[in-house]
């Protein structure tokens, strides 16, 4: 029985667990299952199954009064495939799946299916570590993953195979990538796993950014136990699980959510507003209540029915901007005020973060944001957006941008990498170099850099140096790690085979390392949003192509950080410092074990106070070329009285 009070707050956009009434609910007690969708202009709605013929015979949904919910209760049992017969007040009826179907036919198939998603959780104590810290002062470095490209099995292609069974063949399932990709993680030091979106989707190469089923976890790689069984893995073994989250604009595929009841209703009415042309989507009508209902228990829904541990919100400038497609005067429309701003959509985040932080406290968010709107981490009460985090697109550009220029033309373009630095502290970011960076003929992280082969690979190690040493959380894409010559191959596995060669298993080896250096320095990490937690020794030298600044840890601990954008060797290189005493040489990435030259210095180097840099004393070293090295003062011990 559906309460006056579930339809009340659907409606009014405030149910944010509308998903406990709305889709199909298998009772085990009675063998029955209750249907109830929101289809307020269809004049009939019936459940269509092969029971039927799919006809949706003796399976009517009653109209609940005049809210637009139909629903009915029959002996029909789990894991029958059903859709929605629909007949429109003009036309002929039509199928669609159930928006808020926990489960759905492997594509190319379409309906959805009923599904208990119970399961027993192991990973209590990862939770409840979530909810007491501050994550902002803790070590974040995401390993963002492809499911279906990361590993793939070697599977023999039979005549009878189509496209998508073969494809089927050699996926991994859940568990299986459970046993494979998390020891895999845990080995290289990451301590996050970003999927790209996992909710049912039609097209593998949307690669997932394209939805029918929201609340369905893609039965390309098993059933939701089974996701829910990685996820758990996951925590177990100490690594947090990001979901790319799509509220932006979803597919156009009949079955899905296109004119659901046979007119506009999870899309904006108006049919200019509602075309993503450039994406062939729709967008979402924010503006709609019961649309708020749908996603905002989306979100909450993967947070704590899925124990995710946040979701990377992608497109927000899509959703934010009415003219994010329209680029000549003709096309313009603007909101009430004369600005582009889209008011609903803005008002749509900011109820959805603040519903997080009180339905889902362990959760983060993160906008994903090309725009230079201003307080996407500012939090709602005063005034901003509401996110934790907000992807820094603009180093990631500028970064690949520099790296990009050949390094003996590179000293006229220096601003490219101490820019970033006038604006970290405006919002709390995150460093990424995502799957977008690797795609579409923009080459591979390796293959973007200048030179031979071991320039390649030692301003490969340079750029993870940069990134890791910078203050704000981290993202790397899969494949990335082992050097990669060819850009992501969407329909291929990460071409593990480079690890025979040993330029390739040097870098490999670099990463981990660096990985582990990361979580182990506090100074890395612990006041990434703290002005006090950064402070340049020289951000100027474009003449060396160098750059060097200090990252700090509350306790005081200093780490000297020179990167060398450019092949010479600076031998004799004296570097500004704070505190005097003993240096060590805490990393170098020229090293010969990760295929570097080896200019290393094994010796402790000693303070002299000879000001440099505006500090009052120095320490000279040797930096190796296209490379970066950490210095570290040595604790003194103290000494014990006779």
């Amino acid at each position: 029985m559906i309460s006056n009070l579930d339809k009340y707050l659907f409606h009014q956009g405030t149910h944010y667990n509308s998903y406990s009434f709305l889709g199909a609910h298998y009772d085990a007690d009675t063998h029955s299952t209750t249907f109830t969708v929101w289809a307020p202009n269809a004049k009939q709605v019936e459940v269509a199954m092969d029971k039927n013929n799919w006809t949706g015979k003796d399976f009517k949904l009653e109209r609940l009064d005049d809210s637009g919910l139909f629903s009915a209760t029959f002996k029909v049992a789990e894991d029958t495939v059903y859709k929605y017969r629909i007949t429109p007040e003009h036309g002929e009826p039509f199928l669609k799946a159930d928006p808020y179907a926990f489960y759905a036919q492997k594509r190319p198939l379409t309906a959805s299916i009923i599904k208990n998603i119970d399961y027993e959780w192991h990973d209590k104590q990862w939770m409840l570590k979530q909810r007491q810290q501050n994550h902002y002062m803790k070590p974040c470095n995401i390993y963002e993953v492809h499911l279906g490209t990361w590993k793939k099995h070697d599977a023999e292609r039979l005549e009878k195979d189509t496209v998508d069974s073969y494809t089927d063949k050699t996926y991994y399932s859940y568990r299986e990538m459970a046993e494979q990709l998390v020891p895999y993680v845990k080995e290289m030091g990451y301590t996050h796993i970003e999927l790209l979106p996992i909710t049912e989707h039609p097209f593998d190469l949307s690669w997932g950014y394209q939805v029918t089923g929201y609340y369905a976890p893609t039965s390309r790689y098993g059933t939701p136990q089974d996701f829910k069984y990685f996820v758990d893995y996951c925590h177990q073994h100490d690594i947090g699980v990001i979901l790319d989250w799509v509220p932006a604009h979803f597919c156009k595929d009949d079955y899905g959510l296109r004119m659901f009841d046979g007119t506009p209703l999870f899309e904006h009415q108006n049919p200019y507003r509602a075309e993503k042309r450039g994406w062939g989507t729709l967008t979402f009508d924010f503006g709609r209540t019961e649309v708020q209902s749908f996603l905002i228990s989306n979100a909450i829904f993967w947070l704590n029915e899925y124990h995710i541990d946040g979701l990377r919100v992608d497109a927000v400038h899509s959703m934010t901007d009415l003219n994010f497609e329209n680029h000549h005067p003709h096309e313009k429309i603007y909101n009430d005020e004369g600005t582009d701003e889209h008011k609903e959509a803005v008002a749509f985040i900011k109820k959805l973060n603040q519903q997080v932080k009180k339905l889902a406290p362990h959760a983060i968010m993160i906008a994903e944001d090309s725009s230079d709107i201003t307080s996407m981490t500012t939090p709602v009460e005063k005034g901003g957006f509401g996110f934790d985090y907000k992807w820094d697109l603009g180093f990631m550009h500028d970064t690949l941008d520099y790296l990009e220029i050949h390094p003996e033309e590179r000293h006229q373009h220096h601003t490219h990498l101490n820019f970033p630095m006038m604006y970290r502290y405006n919002e709390k970011y995150i460093l990424p170099f995502s799957h977008d960076e690797v795609v579409h003929g923009k080459l591979s992280m390796l293959d973007k850099m200048p030179g031979d082969e071991w320039r390649k690979f030692a301003q490969s190690r340079l750029l993870y140096g940069y990134q890791l040493t910078q203050p704000g959380k981290k993202l790397n894409f899969m494949g990335s790690e082992i050097g990669m010559y060819a850009e992501w191959k969407d329909k291929e596995q990460v071409d593990w085979f480079l690890l025979k060669y040993p330029i390739h298993n040097g870098f490999h080896q670099f990463i981990k390392d660096f990985n582990k250096l990361y979580v182990r320095e506090k100074a890395l990490y612990e006041l990434d949003y703290d002005t006090t937690g950064f402070q340049w020794i020289d951000a100027d030298n474009n003449h060396q192509r160098i750059l060097s600044y200090l990252r700090k840890a509350k306790d005081g601990t200093e780490l000297v950080i020179v990167l060398n954008f450019s092949p010479e060797v600076y031998y004799d290189f004296r570097i500004g410092v704070t505190q005097p005493g003993k240096y060590k040489e805490l990393f170098n990435s020229d090293a010969k074990k990760y295929g570097g030259s080896n200019q290393i210095i094994s010796k402790y180097l000693f303070s002299n106070p000879l000001p440099m840099h505006g500090l009052n004393h120095s320490i000279q070293g040797k930096i190796p070329p296209l490379g970066f090295v950490i210095y570290k003062k040595v604790k003194e011990r103290k000494k014990s009285p006779k």
